[in-house]
């Protein structure tokens, strides 16, 4: 008789407990344990701080959002690039028991308005600029739309300081009172992630969501307070404060800061510099620093592990990072912003082609299942699905969206992740495709019908539908196919990229554009994106990338 498949079902069984703490009483705890040791690096500034120093710091910028009558429950928006400050920020929301709302660096004017509507930011900590961002300009444009934006405080400025020397004056014991009111499963977090609705929508994360991942990926990498670790990936992302921050300081690790926006050079330069253990990334990251001319120069001996995700891992890349850059317990991580983020890692002891072909298994303390999309029902190991993933990562919900949040989370807690996979016998899972139409671009979520949406301004376009194609550098690149109105002069792709410019973030302005009569339809009259790509993928040449393998 023969045995009936598996089905593709898998849960992480650990011996390691998960934290009960909340991040501010994970932070003091691990400082008390450490001491002295080094906790933050920031290497633009030659500014270092130890774990007491650190907490100095958070609590001084606890308390002076406290004097300007931040309560439990408010949203302060951070928007900056990475610097000590967003730390600052970062764990001193947590202690007072306010919800951080982060601000991604790229947004322009109509993405900042929508964020601070939507979420009711009453306070916002801002960098003056970035790149050729203006943050005050952007700020000043939209505040009158934001009724619920009260305080501005720009870093650098006067009233930074003054928040700051506001806070090391207070008394310690009333920002202690405000903490016994904590709960580990209090929301602490609102992250934007691309949505159906054009519109990005807030996941709501917990102390516990939040502390909880961090500390397990950096079980999962094995981090002790030895280790260094050289975070390149945005703050903003749950890369950067979750697997980065929230891992290092759950382990009393070094969080280095190789410089505010990503620079290949500058990352390896942090990594022979600061002698540094761990280097995270996603594969464009990667995929730069082993381009560099010199990156034969460079020392990167002290690397043992890091980590690669954010959007598909090349294999190739992947055995370069293991061969060139030393990094032999690299791990891939899979997972998404509505669940802290990471569901599957692959394990140090895990054989070459697991960890370079496949995103791991499943994580401690989760569950993973694999289902038809059209049934819901669990199919058998290596048949595709959609992943679904259960446990202590998953969001509260998005902020004021019960909706939406219902579209994805059904009634037994399983997130709905919209992505396609397979479970091999053995528990390791691969990514295949995705069921929702998102695109990522070197690690950016972007949703075709947001850029669509803003494409339909220009007066011009009768129609346009955005794509996602294949693309060595950034896994994918956005190509929009446009229907001019009738008479309307030939739209080149330069002159659509500029009229994107300045409106819409860099990494949503389309790359290809091809002017079209019609789109390929289905007969029920949906527009058939999958041949458009294959149609796309011909005409630009694109077929090396498209066939790159991915975990």
């Amino acid at each position: 008789m023969t045995r009936p498949a598996l089905p593709s079902y898998g849960n992480g069984a650990s011996t390691v407990p998960l934290l009960g703490d909340t991040i501010g009483a994970d932070l003091d705890r691990t400082a008390a344990r450490v001491g002295d040791h080094e906790a933050l690096v920031e290497c633009a500034t030659g500014r270092r701080w130890t774990y007491p120093q650190l907490v100095d710091e958070v609590d001084a910028c606890a308390l002076g959002l406290d004097a300007l009558g931040v309560a439990k429950g408010d949203r302060v928006g951070i928007w900056a690039p990475n610097c000590a400050e967003w730390v600052f920020v970062q764990y001193g929301t947590a202690k007072l028991g306010a919800i951080m709302v982060n601000v991604n660096p790229a947004y322009r004017t109509h993405e900042l308005s929508y964020v601070l509507r939507q979420s009711g930011i009453s306070v916002l900590v801002a960098a003056p600029s970035f790149k050729a961002s203006d943050y005050r300009a952007m700020v000043d444009e939209v505040r009158a739309d934001c009724p619920a934006l009260r305080e501005v405080v720009f870093l650098g400025d006067p009233e930074w300081e003054r928040l700051m020397d506001t806070g090391r004056a207070a008394d310690r014991s009333r920002l202690a009172e405000r903490e016994r009111l904590l709960s580990a499963d209090d929301p602490v977090n609102i992250q934007y992630t691309s949505g159906t609705t054009g519109f990005p929508k807030g996941a709501t994360l917990t102390h516990h969501n939040l502390l909880n991942n961090g500390f397990f990926v950096g079980e999962g990498c094995g981090y002790t307070e030895a280790d260094r670790v050289c975070i390149p990936v945005p703050f903003y992302h749950c890369f950067g404060m979750g697997m980065g921050n929230l891992g290092c300081t759950s382990h009393g690790a070094t969080m280095v800061i190789p410089a505010p926006g990503f620079d290949p050079a500058l990352t390896l330069r942090a990594v022979a510099d600061e002698r540094c253990t761990s280097l995270y990334g996603v594969p464009t990251m990667f995929i730069a620093e082993l381009g560099l001319p010199d990156f034969a120069d460079y020392d990167l001996s002290s690397l043992r592990t890091g980590i690669m995700a954010g959007s598909p891992c090349p294999v190739e890349v992947m055995k370069r990072v293991v061969d060139e850059m030393g990094m032999t317990e690299v791990t891939i991580c899979y997972g998404m912003t509505e669940t802290s983020p990471v569901s599957t890692q692959t394990g140090a002891d895990d054989d070459l082609d697991r960890r370079t072909a496949t995103v791991g298994r499943v994580h401690p303390h989760l569950e993973v299942k694999i289902v038809d999309s059209e049934t819901g029902l669990t199919v058998p190991r290596g048949t595709a699905g959609e992943f679904c993933t259960r446990g202590y990562s998953v969001m509260l919900g998005y902020w004021d969206e019960p909706e939406k949040t219902a579209e994805v989370l059904d009634p037994a807690r399983w997130m709905h992740t919209g992505d396609l996979a397979v479970m091999d016998d053995e528990g390791y899972l691969n990514i295949v495709g995705r069921i929702k139409d998102m695109v990522i671009r070197g690690g950016e979520n972007v949703y075709p019908r947001e850029v669509e949406e803003f494409l339909f301004s220009h007066p011009d376009i009768a129609e346009a539908q955005v794509i996602g194609v294949p693309d060595e550098r950034y896994g994918e690149e956005l190509m929009a196919w446009v229907r001019l109105r009738p008479g309307a002069e030939p739209l080149t792709a330069e002159a659509l990229r500029a009229y994107c410019t300045g409106k819409l973030a860099h990494y949503k302005v389309p790359r290809y554009v091809k002017l079209v009569d019609s789109f390929p339809m289905t007969v029920t009259g949906k527009v058939r994106k999958v041949e458009m790509r294959e149609v796309s993928v011909g005409e630009l040449g694109l077929e090396s990338a498209a066939a790159v393998r991915n975990a």
